[in-house]
């Protein structure tokens, strides 16, 4: 990695993973409070695999915490439900979890939003984050309804291999893209924007994202 004389350098690096297991075995006293911490995490998970409504309970609060609204944060749970029905449909299509399921979200995002996944997060100036999480609300509908078209169209049609996938994903993606292209007709503005959590101030009911 570059060091700070701008020199490429071996160097001693971690995923979070690794960091975690690294805190584990360390035995100081100064470590206990991330030791509890990562106890209390598992046992939650625990309970979520026996209770999965607890998972979405937790989320609300998480969300909440962060300074999101309650509307926004009902349609983000919805657009959860959302997606899950269509990454069904596509296992039960024979897509494979991962990569496949990547390429066809890329191109219906493509389709409604004129712009592929790496695009849409570049334009909102995310890395990692989640690009749902950086919405307005009507990004997130119009998501949402490209991916509970690209469902019923996969539904209806059965596509088979990931070519015919690709194509009801574009379709799907398609009818999401009209409505947008109405929406930005009748208003005179863009959906899609550089707008992010941290600026969405008013489309996202005045939200503050941690202590700002």
């Amino acid at each position: 990695m570059k060091a700070t004389d701008g020199k490429m350098r071996l160097t001693d690096v971690a995923d979070t993973e690794q960091l975690l297991r690294l805190i584990q075995s360390i035995p100081s006293p100064k470590a206990e409070p991330f030791k509890v911490w990562m106890a209390e995490v598992g046992y939650e998970r625990i309970e979520e695999t026996e209770d999965p409504e607890l998972a979405f309970d937790r989320a609300m609060e998480t969300y909440l915490k962060k300074g999101y609204s309650k509307e926004w944060i009902n349609q983000r749970l919805k657009s959860i439900e959302v997606q899950k029905e269509l990454t069904d449909e596509w296992q039960e299509r024979g897509m494979k979890e991962g990569l496949e399921y990547a390429i066809l979200t890329n191109e219906m995002t493509k389709s409604w939003a004129d712009k592929n996944v790496k695009d849409y997060k570049k334009l909102k100036g995310l890395k990692k984050e989640n690009l749902r999480d950086n919405m307005s609300n009507l990004e997130l509908v119009l998501n949402m309804l490209a991916e509970a078209s690209t469902t019923e169209i996969s539904k209806e049609k059965k596509p088979d291999g990931l070519e015919e996938n690709k194509n009801v994903a574009r379709k799907g993606g398609g009818a999401a893209k009209k409505a947008r292209q109405e929406i930005e007709k009748q208003t005179g503005k863009p959906i899609v924007t550089a707008k992010n959590a941290r600026n969405l101030l008013d489309n996202l009911g005045n939200i503050k994202i941690g202590n700002e």
